[in-house]
């Protein structure tokens, strides 16, 4: 008996809002992706959710459409302070974009909408939030700041989405998450997104979901078919001469390269822009105002390269990257899946490239276990490391033992208090579609 795949209906036969489905034109979206064909029915009834996807699924718009069509059917709007849908990221990045999704979806509805993040002054976000909104995306360092200072009142929150969950754990907001939780009303509508499920994610979804739907595209922990990966053995004094060979063009169209470090960012981009690549870095020391200028370069094509650290990397949406290179490996082997999933997307291939030091080999071990899979080894290159392939040496120890260096040493420090950051205070941050368009 011959397998049929199963027909993907239409955004218009999902019942969506003609509104919604005005603005998905308007925009050039066709059909639905696979997370948003499977979870809008499940949203559309009031139901919570559990969703595993990878970034570049369409999960934001899996989530949005629904909420903006039971949104639209309610008579009322936010009142003084009050929220009536609240969605809680990790980074500054991801959170403006989600709040431009919301823009872009809800044009002919008439929601109102406000972003709130570290970084920058309040007066403005303060001011936003006088009236009331109908979606509030906030990291949630600033959010309990301003909690705190009595400017948003969440007991009439209707819906919480919690987005890319396990790299806030990363980044030590459980407590923060529970505080937030904690002054929301039981009757809400609850979501939850995560690209993999690590047993504390496990633990926090089932003390916040009640009988969510489970939505699975991609299996926790996979890669994308189309990256073509590969793993580069060198000494820790070739990797830049390496890279500077690798990064150029016309082989290079678009590339974003991660570092473990701020340092290591910056001294990257300095040393690619010096060769006759220049790159700009992005993470958590650089002002507001620089991460979005590298950003917005980088998604124009004015700026070809872009060097960035992991939580910096968070909200780097852009659909032709050709190229990403791990100048240094994760030391958390999820991360890798992140960082390689910002190539190959909207149906177009992409390639993933690994410089790994001696030092370092015992964590590519620990990704090729992840991943299920060896990464394809490349000794034809002038900087091959004999030495750094057979090695077995035991990685250094990074971030105090936590699941990443950047991630979970603060947690259970204060939240924000003024700082207004994406992350606890008391931290340094250290930085984050298919053949049809389709939405974010």
């Amino acid at each position: 008996m011959s397998h049929v795949a199963p027909i993907t209906p239409s955004f218009a036969e999902l019942g969506l809002n003609p509104q919604l489905l005005q603005a998905l034109a308007q925009e050039g979206y066709t059909n639905p992706t696979p997370i948003q064909a499977q979870a809008i029915p499940h949203l559309l009834t009031g139901r919570d959710l559990l969703g595993l996807a990878q970034t570049g699924t369409g999960k934001t718009a899996a989530f949005l459409l629904p909420i903006l069509h039971r949104l639209a059917a309610t008579p009322h709007r936010a009142t003084p302070r009050c929220v009536n849908v609240l969605i809680l990221a990790p980074t500054r990045e991801l959170a403006s974009q989600i709040d431009q999704s919301v823009v872009a979806y809800g044009r002919n509805l008439g929601v109102s909408h406000c972003v709130i993040f570290g970084g920058v002054n309040q007066f403005h976000q303060v001011a936003a939030l006088k009236k009331g909104v109908d979606f509030l995306t906030a990291t949630p360092g600033r959010l309990l700041d301003l909690v705190g200072q009595g400017h948003i009142d969440l007991s009439k929150t209707s819906v919480l989405v919690l987005d890319e969950a396990d790299h806030m754990l990363d980044m030590g907001f459980v407590k923060p998450i529970r505080q937030i939780v904690a002054l929301l009303p039981a009757s809400r509508q609850t979501l939850l997104f995560s690209a993999t499920m690590p047993e504390e994610i496990s633990s926090l979804a089932s003390g916040l979901l009640r009988n969510p739907a489970r939505v699975e595209v991609t299996p926790p922990s996979t890669t994308v078919d189309r990256i073509g990966q590969s793993v580069m053995f060198t000494d820790a004094a070739n990797k830049m001469a390496l890279l500077k060979m690798l990064v150029k063009p016309p082989t290079v169209s678009r590339a974003l390269i991660f570092t473990l470090t701020k340092h290591t960012a910056n001294k990257v981009a300095e040393a690619l822009t010096a060769a006759g690549s220049p790159a700009e870095a992005i993470h958590g020391n650089k002002s507001q105002g620089q991460r979005e200028r590298a950003l917005a370069g980088f998604k124009s094509g004015a700026v070809r390269v872009l060097v960035a650290t992991d939580i910096a990397s968070r909200g780097i949406d852009v659909d032709d990257v050709s190229h990403v290179f791990n100048y240094d490996l994760p030391n958390v082997a999820e991360s890798y899946v992140h960082r390689i999933g910002r190539t190959a997307r909207a149906g177009r291939e992409g390639l993933a490239v690994t410089l790994c030091e001696p030092e370092h080999r015992a964590w590519l071990t620990a990704i090729e276990r992840t991943i299920g899979q060896p990464v394809p080894v490349v000794t034809d290159h002038p900087f091959h490391s004999e030495e750094a392939r057979l090695s077995r040496m035991k990685p250094p120890v990074m971030g105090g033992g936590g699941r990443n260096q950047q991630g979970r040493q603060g947690q259970g420090q204060g939240q924000g208090q003024g700082r207004g950051d994406a992350r606890p205070a008391g931290r340094p941050a250290q930085q984050s579609r298919g053949p049809q368009r389709k939405p974010r």
